[in-house]
């Protein structure tokens, strides 16, 4: 397989979606050959991912402030609006991957109907809380703050890009 193309999106706060103010979305083109939905969430455990998931992304504008969040694409296609209302909207296909950094706000806007994904997150992060459009508390700009980096990028591994990305923001 080729090698991912990695694209950073980095996303400003908004009135009602904290977004991260240092960490940028990192979006893996390409990333992985897809052979279903277990396989994927079996690549993303193999990494050091844990609590995974097999759904779509909610059809409303959300975030969490306690965790980091890989949506690795099984199958299908979609269009997906990252940052909150008027944010950037990104395509992806089954392959593809995406790091969402705590607080970023994400939506599905479009999913064609074999569309599904596998979600993870890093060790000790697996009970995240959800905040829709609107529902951002006092705490959660902190909470953000305080989420540690992870020790693995959850799609290519201890060699993969993610952490070299992120630490190099600070």
């Amino acid at each position: 397989m080729a090698e991912p193309v990695i694209t950073r999106i980095a996303l400003p706060p908004t009135r009602d979606i904290p977004n991260n103010p240092d960490l940028p979305v990192v979006v893996y083109g390409g990333a992985f050959e897809s052979e279903g939905p277990e396989a994927t969430c079996a690549l993303l455990q193999a990494n050091g991912w844990t609590g995974t998931w097999v759904y779509t992304v909610f059809p409303y504008h959300h975030f969490h402030p306690d965790a980091h969040e890989a949506l690795a694409v099984a199958s299908g296609t979609a269009r997906l609006q990252l940052g909150g209302p008027g944010g950037r909207t990104v395509s992806v296909q089954a392959g593809d991957a995406l790091v969402l950094p705590a607080g970023t706000g994400h939506c599905r806007v479009a999913q064609s109907e074999d569309f599904r994904l596998c979600g993870a997150y890093p060790p000790g992060q697996e009970g995240y809380s959800t905040r829709r459009t609107g529902e951002m508390q006092a705490g959660d700009r902190a909470s953000i703050a305080a989420v540690p980096l992870p020790e693995t990028d959850p799609i290519l591994g201890r060699t993969g890009p993610l952490r070299g990305i992120w630490r190099n923001v600070f």
